[in-house]
């Protein structure tokens, strides 16, 4: 029979003809179909989803049979949901469906054939079986619980139909199996798919009883196993041995005699192996005693690489790493020169060996300082300690030392703490294998203390000569040597390292880079990295024009990782394009094309401020990365003499502001200042990006500048770049960090700058190439700086030419001088 129905979808749940049952309808086309259902003959077609995750299901994700079932009463419930008692009568197959607001088909019941002799015998069969198997699997399934009148009630069934029906409502089966057995509309073929369903399960019930004898017998085992092992400990611990007899024991004392060890460290080994052969093997102290002795054996005592000294392929491979940095090159390669002139020619391993510590470490190979690399980031430092352990063919071990503040990350945790282990440095020396690898510790100035102790301090031992031959660790408690380690620091700033620890380390400062070599530098390293990294060989090239835009403009560094970072975003960009947009050959950027491939310029050279101000001077600066330009304002204003100062300013800076000030009311009136400005004016000097802390003497001339023209109101020449402490008899005095300053001066699109005399043979320092396109003057007084840079009054002379004061202008010193 044909009937055109509503459908309620169902989620994890079939129903079976014969049974009824609530059903919880939340849905709004559910919803609508039951009422549409108690409007009409109270008919629906109750069809399970295919996917229970489904809430909107269409026709075609529903089972294409179900249920005709009859709605006996509908409960309203708060949360606006249904609940619905439907008893489901016979089983219908979906024909199409009828278009509506909500879910709506037509659907074809069918009735089972009435069976012949020969058949009925056999469903007979069948349903013997099916009525002993549901019994056992009841019993066996605990998830199923049936009281005794429903399993006499079901095995009372003789109808074939209803009791398939009924077992498959009553059994714990997946959806899938239910609506298998619901399909299908033949008598036999339905029955056969139940028993079926009921032996696949018994057999799993039975093999997971025996699972869980075998379980059971294995864990005995394992009692009766732990009950023999204690008696045999409790036999051991009386005749003097361990439980794990001398398997481990020989296994370790092998080990112990192939290492090499010093004899006093042998013989804290072997004591060691002695208490473990004692010890209950599942003891707390079993485990820390073995963790120990581990430690001891897998470190190197012995084991070194064969150092190759050649100072021609170490300038080969420094050379082939690295651009530039001729000076720490050579100071590089001063160092290896000594080491392979000292190097005992001819001695071999095992006669090193014999030599003790002590006589090793009187070698002048081994009283070599330490070096440590100081300069600002991104210039090749670490890189620099890998090259120098390839060309020694040494092994390479890099310690980040980078906000460590714990002295046990040095020394290590005593072994009564729970979890000890060694310190940094052993970790290091078991990583390398060897005792004389190279051993970078990076960025030693950012270490730091706290009631855990100072880590600098550890270090003092780590960095002597004259000491870490005999370097103790807390964990292991032995002497270790660690003269044959060739250590190499890293730091950007030598402020923050420790006077002691600085005083172990031969210093080589690493300047940052020029802009024609970090073009060079582009061109033979970075671009083919990262073009070959994209996947753009023979695809792509970038013009020197185009590197000297991105340096100029796209930069503001020492070194050259942001610029890496900057060729690789024009390596993406290009790689897309070309995925995008293919082209023939190679594509060459020049430098008009590189905003389309990095967007807005983040730098502007020439467009720093280069006009006459008054109250602005343009200083120089250095910091730990580098050197950078430095802008003053000085405002005066009528007031009761107040000094406001602003900008994030220390200490030493604030008093160079106070020596300026008192420097021009000495002088007031050679500059043309109101004698009593400093009763009548009040002052505000202001250093701009207040929110970057500033200190340091070296912007005393810039500060003195600023003041001067912002109370005369002369205005100061911007193109021209100053650095110089300020004393009170206006004498210029000499800073650091010449060459940085320089450098960013002429980064900055600044060609004359002003320092102190005394620093004349810092010039030497700065690349030829930039002295040769500065104009440089060195003073001595603050006179000659305000003769330079102070402008007359526009009213007066409207050209701004300088004004000359009563010092002459110096000459220009001739550059190396």
């Amino acid at each position: 029979m044909i009937w055109e129905l509503p459908v309620v979808a169902l989620r994890n749940i079939v129903l079976i003809p014969g049974m009824t049952m609530n059903v919880d309808v939340g849905r709004p086309k559910s919803k609508r179909a039951v009422d549409e259902a108690q409007a009409a003959d109270r008919r629906v077609l109750l069809l399970t989803q295919r996917e229970a995750r489904t809430d909107d299901p269409t026709a075609a994700e529903l089972f294409d049979t179900g249920v005709l079932g009859v709605v006996k009463q509908v409960v309203r419930m708060p949360d606006n949901t249904y609940q619905v008692l439907v008893e489901a009568q016979e089983r219908a197959r979906v024909l199409d469906e009828v278009p509506s607001t909500y879910m709506r088909v037509r659907a074809e019941t069918f009735q089972i054939a009435t069976p012949d002799a020969e058949a009925a015998r056999v469903l007979d069969v069948l349903v013997s079986e099916i009525k002993s198997s549901f019994e056992e699997y009841q019993r066996q399934n605990k998830s199923l619980r049936l009281d005794n009148y429903q399993l006499e009630n079901l095995k009372a069934l003789s109808d074939a139909g209803l009791l398939a029906d009924s077992v498959t409502h009553h059994a714990t089966w997946e959806v899938e199996d239910k609506q298998a057995v619901l399909a299908e509309p033949e008598l036999r073929p339905r029955l056969e798919k139940v028993l079926g369903f009921l032996t696949r399960d018994l057999e799993r019930f039975n093999l997971d009883k025996k699972i869980a004898g075998r379980i059971k017998e294995q864990m005995d085992a394992n009692q009766r196993e732990y009950y023999l092992r204690e008696q045999m400990k409790a036999i051991g611990q009386e005749l003097g041995g361990g439980e794990d007899g001398p398997a481990e024991a020989e296994a370790l004392k092998e080990r112990l005699e192939a290492a090499g060890m010093p004899q006093s460290v042998k013989d804290k080994a072997l004591k060691e192996i002695q208490r473990l052969e004692r010890t209950p093997g599942g003891s707390p102290e079993s485990t820390v005693v073995r963790n120990y002795v581990e430690w001891l054996l897998d470190l190197p005592w012995s084991q070194r690489d064969e150092e190759i000294l050649d100072i021609s392929r170490t300038e080969d491979i420094l050379n082939a790493d690295h651009y530039a940095l001729g000076d720490v090159k050579d100071r590089i390669l001063e160092f290896l020169a000594v080491r392979q002139l000292t190097h005992k020619e001819g001695e071999t391993e095992e006669q090193r060996q014999e030599r003790t510590a002590e006589e090793r470490t009187d070698d002048a190979e081994l009283r070599a300082p330490i070096l440590c690399l100081v300069g600002p980031p991104g210039v090749g430092k670490t890189s620099l300690g890998k090259s120098i352990a390839r060309s020694l063919n040494r092994k390479f071990v890099r310690m980040a030392l980078g906000g460590m503040r714990d002295e046990a990350e040095v020394r290590g945790h005593r072994r009564t703490y729970i979890g000890s282990m060694p310190g940094r440095i052993i970790q290091g020396m078991k990583q390398a294998g060897v005792v004389n690898p190279v051993v970078l510790l990076d960025e030693i100035d950012k270490m730091s203390s706290d009631w855990r102790g100072d880590p600098s301090s550890a270090m003092l031992e780590v960095l002597d000569p004259e000491q870490n031959h005999t370097f103790q660790d807390h964990y292991l408690e032995v002497p270790y040597d660690l003269s044959q380690v060739m250590f190499i620091t890293t730091a950007n700033s030598l402020q923050t390292i420790p006077r002691p620890l600085l005083d172990r380390m031969e210093v080589i400062q690493i300047p940052g880079y020029t802009q024609q070599e970090k073009v060079e530098i582009a061109k033979r390293y970075r671009v083919p990295r990262q073009i070959k990294a994209h996947g753009l060989e023979g695809r792509l090239e970038i013009t020197d024009a185009a590197l000297n835009r991105m340096v100029e403009e796209y930069t503001a560094e020492s070194g050259v990782r942001n610029l890496d970072r900057q060729i690789s975003k024009l390596a993406r960009k290009a790689a897309r394009e070309l995925l995008e947009h293919p082209w023939e050959g190679v594509r060459v950027i020049d430098a008009p094309q590189i905003p389309d491939y990095l967007g807005v310029a983040l730098h502007h050279p020439e467009k720093m401020e280069k006009e006459p101000q008054v109250g602005v001077a343009q200083g120089l600066a250095w910091t730990s990365v580098g050197g950078t330009m430095l802008l003053v304002e000085a405002l005066a204003t009528p007031g009761s003499g107040k000094v406001n100062m602003t900008g994030s300013l220390g200490d030493v800076m604030k008093e160079s502001v106070a020596a300026a000030i008192a420097y021009l009311r000495a002088h007031a009136a050679e500059y043309g200042a109101d004698p009593d400005f400093h009763k009548n004016m009040d002052l505000h000097v202001h250093f701009p990006d207040g929110a970057t802390p500033k200190d340091g003497p070296s912007a005393g001339i810039t500060i003195a500048t600023a003041i001067i023209s912002a109370v005369t109101g002369r205005p100061v020449r911007m193109d021209v770049a100053m650095t110089g402490e300020i004393s009170l008899r206006g004498r210029v005095l000499p800073i650091g960090g010449l060459k940085e300053k320089l450098l960013a001066a002429h980064q900055g699109g600044i060609r004359e700058v002003i320092f102190p005399k005394d620093n004349e043979p810092n010039l030497q320092d700065v690349p030829e190439s930039i002295r040769g396109d500065l104009k440089v003057h060195s003073v001595e007084k603050v006179s000659e700086v305000l003769s330079l840079l102070l402008l007359s009054k526009p009213e007066q002379n409207d050209d701004l030419t300088p004004d000359p004061v009563s010092a002459p202008k110096p000459e220009r010193p001739q550059p190396g001088a």
